[in-house]
Formats: structure tokens, sequence, C-alpha cells
């Protein structure tokens, strides 16, 4: 019987062609340059039966990683706004922070594959890092990201948060994750403690694609998260979420778990992402049916991040 425990979860995780076929008794899988991983909690939602499923086809890697016209390594070059390392500055009144270069998932069509960690990592480069924004007092949001920061401890992140509260003029603290989706176990008691109790706003952002991802253990350990806000963002994916039925369905299972639709993301062109690619043209009408279909406060905004200093809206 598994534990209930991430650090088993993330230490006991399908990674390379060789195991994730065995676990799904397939031989679609097949080792490329962004190596293989998926956590035994989100591997267990997906449907051995159904060479088609939606979970399945975020994790499974192309079979062919042909060079397309206008996909590129790192399609939003985002080094160039690095003014120090690990911190990337885009808008004037937030920062994002690169804290980890773990994910417990390695979806297939991540934008940052490609990204050199090793060279920004804010939490190594801490004290320039913490200089740097405690010289801008525009900055009121900090934005932790990765990787995924929740493949730190409690405990470090419990260190970065105290850290980043001491800052009178963070005013907010944005966490982006998948973590919790895939591999619910990482709501502990301590984290979510040291979330709630924070004297910052603290605003957790989710990356969920479908439905089927939101298991009934997500939705009883999010109920821990109770003093932070929890949005949700998803990326628009062919053969994945691409039809009105799941989007809708995913909206309202998000609102029904007190996660509100946020952003509904095109594409990042990160090269060997090609399959997954939907229409500029189709997307805008699957958003005109979503907005037809609901409530205003459920539709999330589709976007684009061209690499510039805002995303640009579709409509």
């Amino acid at each position: 019987m598994m534990k209930d425990n991430w650090q088993y979860y993330a230490r006991y995780t399908l990674k390379g062609a060789n195991q994730s076929n065995d676990f799904f008794k397939i031989e679609a899988f097949k080792d490329q340059d962004f190596p293989i991983k998926i956590p035994l909690e989100f591997a267990q939602l997906i449907d051995k039966s159904n060479k088609n499923d939606p979970l399945l086809r975020q994790v499974i890697s192309s079979k062919v990683l042909s060079k397309s016209e206008n996909f590129s390594l790192l399609p939003l070059e985002e080094e160039k706004y690095s003014p120090v390392a690990g911190l990337i500055h885009k808008y004037p009144n937030r920062v994002l922070l690169i804290t980890s270069q773990v994910c417990a998932i390695h979806c297939q069509y991540c934008f940052r594959q490609n990204f050199n960690y090793s060279e920004h990592d804010a939490i190594s480069n801490w004290n320039e890092v913490q200089n740097y924004i405690v010289n801008d007092v525009k900055i009121n949001e900090v934005i932790l990201s990765g990787g995924d920061l929740l493949s730190l401890s409690d405990d470090k992140l419990s260190i970065l948060i105290d850290n980043i509260a001491n800052i009178a003029h963070i005013k907010t603290l944005r966490i982006h994750t998948r973590s919790i989706v895939v591999m619910p176990s990482r709501i502990t008691d301590k984290l979510a403690d040291t979330l709630n109790q924070s004297r910052l706003n603290v605003v957790i952002v989710l990356h969920t694609n479908h439905a089927q991802e939101l298991s009934v253990k997500f939705a009883q350990k999010i109920t821990k998260l109770s003093g932070v806000t929890l949005l949700n963002q998803s990326v628009l994916l062919k053969g994945v979420n691409d039809s009105i039925k799941i989007l809708t369905e995913l909206c309202l299972k998000l609102f029904d778990l007190g996660i509100l639709p946020y952003y509904l993301h095109m594409l990042d062109k990160v090269q060997g992402a090609q399959d997954f690619l939907v229409k500029d043209d189709d997307a805008i009408q699957l958003h005109q049916q979503l907005k037809n279909n609901l409530s205003g406060y459920l539709v999330p905004k589709l976007v684009r991040d061209n690499g510039n200093h805002s995303k640009d809206w579709l409509l």
C-alpha cells in the first residue's frame, strides 16, 4: 500500500520510456532529449485502455521531433529579462524567481524544457536577488516558479517565504505550480500553515488542463489552503482539451473546488510540441463558445505569451 507522503511519490515516479511502457502496457513512449517523468498519483488517473487518454497525451513524447517554422528551443527568450541570475523582471511591479529546476511531472509541451537552470537559480543567488528586490520599491509582487517551487522541502519553502515577507514593500506572493494537481500529497499540513499564516497576500496559480486531473484526493487536500487565493491556468492543447465540452467541464469543476479559471494559454511554441498546436481561429471560436456557456467570472482569459513585456489577449 502506498504511503500518503509526497517524498515517497517524488522518489517512486515513472522515469524513462521503459518504466512508462511497462506501467501502461504499451510501446508508445520513446526517450527523447526531454526526459519522461510521470508521478504515480497522476499516472493512476490515466485510463490504460485508452491510447488517446487526455492525461496520457500530455506526458507521452512525440515520435518525431522535426523542426518547424516558428518553433524554437526557448520560445519566450526569458534570459533577456534577467538582470540578476534567477530573477526575471518583465513587468514593472513584479518579478519572477526561478526557485527550482525540478518538476513533479514533465509535460511534453513545457516551454522551459531547454531553460538554462544552472545559471538561473534564485536560491543559490539569494543575496543578489534580495538586494535587487529591496532596491526597487515599485516591485510589490514576487512570483515563485521553476521548475516547480513545491519540489523544495517545507523547511526551505518556509525560509524563502519568510525572507520575501521581510521585504516591506512586497504585498503579494504568487506561486505557480503543477505539483499540487499531479501530486496532491504535496499539500502537507506544514505547507498549508506556512501559506495560510503568511502576512503576504498569497495567490496560488495551479496548472490544470483537464477535469480528469482533479482527483478526489486533490479535492480533499486543496481544502487545507483556506487562507490562499486559488486561480488556474490551462494550456490549450490539441487532443487534450480543445473542445467546448471539456473546457466547460474543467471551468465548472475548478469553481466547485474554490478555484477561479484565470488564463487559457495558447501553446508556447517550443520545439517538439508541434502536435499540441491549436490554430488561432479555432481557439477564438472555442473561447467565444465558453463565453456563451459560462458566467463571465468562470471564463479564463485567452492569451498568448510572445516573450514581450505583456501577454497578448486573443479576442
